[in-house]
């Protein structure tokens, strides 16, 4: 069987620290992968550092990991996608078994899921905000996906081709997370070591501002994947409202046949109105939707899994 091509994908922003040993570790890893790492205007020495590491340094200056994935995406022909942090956070010896579980099992997505074996692996507020917004993806649109933050992951050449993002930051996890299970790709999950960053590294993620973008772009997704569930819960509280201000007017209309709070009337049937706009807005939406996502599958399987 022929080798597959193997390419590491390593987005960085101000990584001099931390970079040298991330590139060192998969080289070490991983002999036959091409390592490259896409430098996001860092204002420190990260891109000379990992060119004399020995990777291939490439540039995107549109700021954000969204934006550095799409790139990296769109420009690298590979057969398998290895996407980590240059934070040095993730275990590199684990690219192997990341590697083989997605040829044995023929996964599109491999995913990477933490385990802290540092005090200080994850910051205040880190654990609970993913456990929340992972836990939201799972109840909207499907269970199969575990720590759907983690930044280590193993991607198929169809998944990677067949990927339409349009997050700038790091929504991306989320982007990618629902692309998977919107197509019902074959996913798997390893778990694997997750250590503090070093000594002189920062995070770029903010718990609180990063947290609330996330848990919007999971809001929009639910409203373009489930347009009809999203509209019609829209349209149910419109009902229901319409509803509580009309019985009043009908009791009083049944027993005296008057209807003294016109206003209140033509606000009640207004609102049913709006209700059932929304509802026929999901019916025509997802009428699209699913002509949407069946050209995202089309795409997807234009490129066969890699056989060897």
């Amino acid at each position: 069987m022929n080798q597959p091509r193997v390419a590491v994908l390593i987005p960085c922003y101000n990584e001099a620290t931390a970079i040298a040993k991330v590139i060192t570790g998969f080289m070490a890893s991983l002999p036959a992968a091409k390592v490259y790492v896409y430098d996001n205007n860092s204002s420190d020495s990260t891109a000379k550092i990992a060119a004399e590491a020995g990777a291939i340094v490439r540039n995107e200056s549109q700021q954000g990991k969204g934006a550095v994935v799409r790139r990296m995406f769109r420009d690298i022909e590979a057969d398998f996608y290895i996407m980590v942090d240059g934070d040095h956070t993730y275990d590199a010896s684990l690219a192997p078994e990341l590697l083989y579980i997605a040829l044995e099992e023929q996964c599109d997505l491999v995913n990477g899921i933490r385990r802290e074996t540092e005090d200080d692996a994850y910051r205040a507020g880190h654990r609970l905000g993913n456990t929340m917004l992972t836990g939201a993806v799972r109840k909207i649109f499907g269970d199969r996906v575990q720590d759907m933050l983690s930044g280590y992951k193993v991607f198929s050449r169809r998944f990677v081709k067949s990927f339409p993002a349009s997050s700038m930051g790091f929504g991306i996890e989320t982007e990618l997370t629902v692309h998977a299970l919107e197509l019902h790709m074959p996913v798997a999950h390893l778990e694997g070591e997750y250590r503090g960053r070093p000594d002189g590294s920062a995070s770029k993620l903010n718990t609180y501002r990063d947290g609330i973008r996330i848990l919007w772009l999971i809001c929009q997704l639910f409203k373009h994947e489930r347009p009809f569930a999203f509209f019609s819960a829209i349209g149910l509280v419109f009902a229901v409202g319409s509803v509580v201000l009309g019985i009043p007017l009908v009791s009083e209309y049944l027993h005296t046949g008057l209807v003294p709070r016109f206003p209140t009337a033509i606000l009640a049937t207004g609102v049913m109105l709006l209700g059932m706009l929304s509802f026929v807005t999901g019916l025509v939406l997802d009428t699209v939707t699913r002509g949407r996502r069946e050209m995202k599958m089309l795409a997807y399987l234009s490129y066969p899994f890699y056989e060897g």
